[in-house]
């Protein structure tokens, strides 16, 4: 052991850069995990800080029992309150409002309002800034919200009442926690509650004092009861650190393969060195010991730096989740990570990265001490294998991607089946390996040869010449290629299949859905003025619904509930002509159902269907066919009575080309007095699902560019070696006459054609399965992706690779001739 630790501090004095050269990669990939595990202690403290917490004058808390059907209602409380030694039951109840944010119209989605006790031992829902709203006229909004609409405490904001009306209240505080998606989150006093209208919730009863065993039986089956201590001290879950950490640890895993790719690089550039060792008597043994200790020494640093970069990528990421609006979609915004890191996040930085770091210099290590001494002396650097290990290389990579084909075709005819998936991801799994794992220095340096002959066409000699260098060590360029092409792989993967699941579901789910819906945001009756505004020449038809909640026999037993439109038979049959759906025979004392609901009723055309649990009684009548359920807002059954509730709802057809935006904004302005009215349209809702399905993919990119990033250090590090190996031949080039910008475009050029491979292969891999996916699901389609985005990342990419290569291109570029002819 001294005389490997002797060797390896040795290497350090003599090239400190070669030796810390393997651990570029794992700095960054440290610097990923650490920014994951900051970002979410970020998240985790705003949502455990910020979550409705139990008031401190609380004993005991009474909850439900998950998946039980017990409810928590006066009755539940009454008995509570009675129970010996209760001295209060303070209910947590939650009621649904509607903000008056957006152009002071109420939003698609409802807010949900926790109605606050206005004394202090009873607030539940932590405020960071301001204070806690009063009775009546001041809210509390959450720091989304408020982030989004620029709220402070101070801010007059609009409310609506039970009726729609708009209410006039204050923003007194900023809460703690963030909403949830788009769901506003505020906090209202009991008086304006009152006002809001609608049944509030009861989540939970805190009760003062009493026994808990004791409470527990008056509170009855199906609740339980806990102190409130045990309920404070409940962990919060850590949703972010679910989704960052498994990209963080693939990107640590790309890490590990560009450093074990450069560890055997460093081998082979001292074989030379490590032959004369051995022929002077040294074994094999101390030599890897020392290689692998000089390992831990340069992973150990490689962590050090990485912790350091881990707050600062942190910050920019949550900065650029703002920027995006994917801060906002997963309930925090303005997350402040610490920039420094802390003793433990060093700790563990250094302790993956040595550990990674030796790991991987294991098999580079072993392979170059089993090198012969004689074998190493008279073998030039960058030799090929023997035609041996070549023959036996390409059998094995044949036979892998011959698996790989005869899985995908497996996957392929098992279409639909759960198999079929798994059978199409061990495809990838053996296609990667065999083409680019072990037939890697056939197939990367014949795409750096294709690359390079166009891109000589255009840009010269240099070209050639750095596709030749690519052929030159090929083993190296496929290592430096293949994490960067299976990080291209899973981008345009991901893309592709999400790109392609989205238009499926369009074509697919192209089933007649109304033009536009006029409804209101809580569910309350229509204002008559409504079917004047929809007097437009644009219209074609609508049908006004009214909804009524009810419940249905069903064929297994028991009953379900049932949402039923009352409609006017004869505009309903213009309606589903207009909308391509004909049903002649719809008149009063008949009924459509949906096809789901049909089959739960084993309903048969031409035999009676009784709805129950209907205002004003059951309604029996006539079952003539079933409609399309997202033609009548997902109800499940129409019925031709419009005594059945109020109007609630209206469906629209506008005429062919008409613009639906035009439309919406005229209908907005005609009912400006009903704010709370919603006018939908088709156009938007799609652009809505659009924007949503933008944002994973974005989330997915960013969080799989972590991986590309390492990837792309692994073009830097070859390029550097690849320049320290062969300084006679640019000092020649130099004394023949190229110049420096010369010598750097050829080093750029390499970089570039790595990138290209990498980034072209990787698309073209990741296309190719994400159409076997989707023929293994039994859907027939060309896979879809965003062109722009893919072109715009696979160009981000090779600036990336350009910016890798400036430090190894001006190395390169300061060689003088004379001094490089004359190295060893």
């Amino acid at each position: 052991m001294p005389t490997s630790l002797r060797l390896a501090l040795a290497e350090f004095r003599n090239r400190p850069g070669r030796a810390v050269l393997p651990g570029v990669a794992l700095v960054v990939g440290v610097a990923c995990l650490l920014a994951a595990l900051v970002m979410s202690d970020a998240m985790h403290r705003a949502t455990s800080e910020g979550a409705p917490v139990v008031p401190s004058d609380a004993d005991l808390v009474v909850r439900l029992v998950p998946l039980s059907d017990a409810v928590l209602d006066q009755a539940v409380v009454d008995r509570v309150a009675a129970v010996d030694g209760v001295r209060e039951v303070a209910p947590a109840r939650v009621v649904e409002a509607d903000l008056l944010l957006a152009d002071g119209r109420a939003g698609e989605r409802r807010a949900s309002a926790d109605v606050e006790v206005d004394r202090d031992g009873l607030r539940r829902v932590p405020i960071l800034e301001g204070r806690s709203p009063g009775r009546d006229g001041e809210i509390a909004v959450d720091r989304v919200t408020a982030f989004q609409h620029r709220l402070a405490p101070g801010s007059p904001v609009r409310v609506a009442d039970a009726r729609g009306e708009p209410l006039d209240v204050v923003v007194r505080g900023i809460t703690k926690r963030g909403g949830r998606g788009e769901e506003p989150s505020i906090v209202v006093g009991e008086g304006l509650a009152a006002k809001l209208g609608g049944e509030p919730q009861v989540v939970a009863l805190h009760v003062m004092g009493g026994d808990a065993a004791a409470v527990a039986q008056a509170a009855g089956a199906g609740l339980r009861v806990d102190t409130a201590s045990a309920v404070r001290a409940e962990p919060r879950s850590g949703d972010l650190l679910v989704v960052l950490l498994p990209f963080s640890i693939l990107a640590l895993a790309t890490s590990v393969f560009v450093a074990s790719a450069t560890f055997r690089a460093v081998y082979a550039q001292r074989q030379r060195h490590t032959a004369l060792l051995r022929c002077l008597g040294a074994h094999r043994g101390p030599l890897v010991w020392a290689n692998l200790l000089e390992a831990l020494v340069s992973g150990a640093v490689a962590g050090l730096v990485g912790a350091a970069l881990g707050g600062p990528l942190a910050w920019l990421l949550s900065r650029l989740f703002d920027a995006t609006g994917l801060s906002a979609l997963l309930g925090a915004v303005e997350l402040d990570p610490p920039l420094l890191p802390s003793a433990w996040h060093v700790a563990l930085g250094v302790g993956v990265a040595a550990v990674l770091s030796a790991f991987a210099a294991v098999r580079p290590s072993l392979a170059a001490a089993r090198i012969s001494p004689l074998a190493a002396l008279r073998t030039s650097e960058g030799a090929t294998p023997d035609a041996a290990v070549r023959r036996r290389r390409r059998v094995l990579g044949l036979l892998l991607v011959v698996a790989a084909a005869g899985l995908a075709a497996l996957g392929v005819l098992a279409q639909g089946a759960v198999v079929a998936i798994f059978l199409v991801l061990f495809s990838g799994i053996a296609a990667v390996a065999g083409l680019f794992g072990v037939l890697g220095p056939v197939v990367v340096p014949a795409l750096g040869r294709v690359f390079g002959s166009v891109a000589a066409r255009f840009g010269g000699a240099q070209w050639k010449l750095a596709a030749a260098e690519v052929r030159r060590v090929p083993q190296r360029s496929a290592s430096v290629a293949m994490p960067l092409l299976l990080a291209a792989a899973m981008v345009t993967y991901f893309t592709a299949t999400v790109g392609s699941a989205q238009r499926l579901e369009d074509e697919v789910g192209n089933e007649p859905r109304p033009d536009a819906v006029v409804s209101d945001a809580g569910g309350r009756a229509l204002p008559p003025d409504v079917p004047a505004a929809l007097d437009r020449p644009e219209v074609t038809s609508s049908v006004v619904l009214h909804t009524a909640r009810g419940t249905r026999a069903l064929s297994t037993g028991g009953t379900g509930p049932t949402t039923v439109e009352g409609v006017d038979a004869d505009r309903m049959r213009t309606w589903l002509a207009s909308r391509d759906v004909d049903r002649p025979d719809f008149r009063p004392g008949t009924v459509l159902l949906s096809e789901y609901t049909a089959q739960s009723f084993d309903a048969v055309v031409g035999q009676p269907v009784t709805l129950e649990g209907l205002p004003g009684g059951a309604r029996t009548a006539t079952f003539v066919g079933t409609v399309p359920p997202t033609l009548v807002g997902y109800a499940d059954a129409v019925l031709a009575d419009e005594s059945l509730a109020p109007a609630t709802k209206v469906l629209v057809s506008l005429e062919p080309g008409a613009d639906p935006a035009a439309f919406q904004e005229a209908v907005r302005a005609s009912l400006a007095s009903a704010p709370t009215v919603l006018v939908g349209t088709r156009n938007e809702e799609a652009a809505r699902n659009q924007h949503y399905l933008d944002l994973g993919i974005l989330l997915l990119t960013v969080l799989l560019g972590l991986s590309v990033a390492v990837a792309v250090t692994g073009i830097g590090t070859a390029l550097a070696i690849s320049v320290q190996e062969r300084r006679k031949e640019l000092a020649l080039r130099r004394a023949l006459g190229v110049t420096r910008g010369g010598i750097q475009g050829g080093v750029v050029a390499e970089a570039v054609l790595l990138a290209l491979v990498g980034v072209l292969g990787g698309g073209v891999f990741g296309l190719v399965y994400a159409e076997l996916t989707l023929l293994a699901v039994g859907v027939y389609a060309l896979p879809t992706a965003s062109l722009l985005s893919l072109l715009l990342g696979g160009a981000g990419v090779v600036v990336l690779a350009v910016l890798a290569a400036f430090v190894p291109a001006r190395g390169a570029a300061r060689i003088r001739p004379a001094a490089g002819l004359a190295a060893g």
